[in-house]
């Protein structure tokens, strides 16, 4: 499963962020629960349309954000 079956992105839907397919759960939204210590069962309980797969999506979606992240040094003038 690739995240691009589950995560969408439509400028109709919270602005164009990128949500779970079928919810206005927002990637964002789900990886910030996440980092606050929530557990996966925590998010399928209080998000029940929610699947074990979506927050999976979430978290590669988000890593392939960071991947694909380039830093580039800029001297100081």
């Amino acid at each position: 499963m690739s995240w691009q079956e589950r995560i969408v992105v439509d400028t109709q839907i919270l602005t164009g962020k990128p949500v779970v397919k079928g919810t206005r759960l927002a990637v964002e939204f789900i990886v910030d629960l996440l980092a606050q210590g929530w557990s996966q069962s925590d998010i399928l309980q209080s998000y029940p349309r929610l699947s074990h797969d979506d927050i999976v999506a979430c978290l590669a979606y988000a890593s392939d954000l960071l991947h694909a992240e380039k830093v580039f040094h800029v001297p100081a003038t």
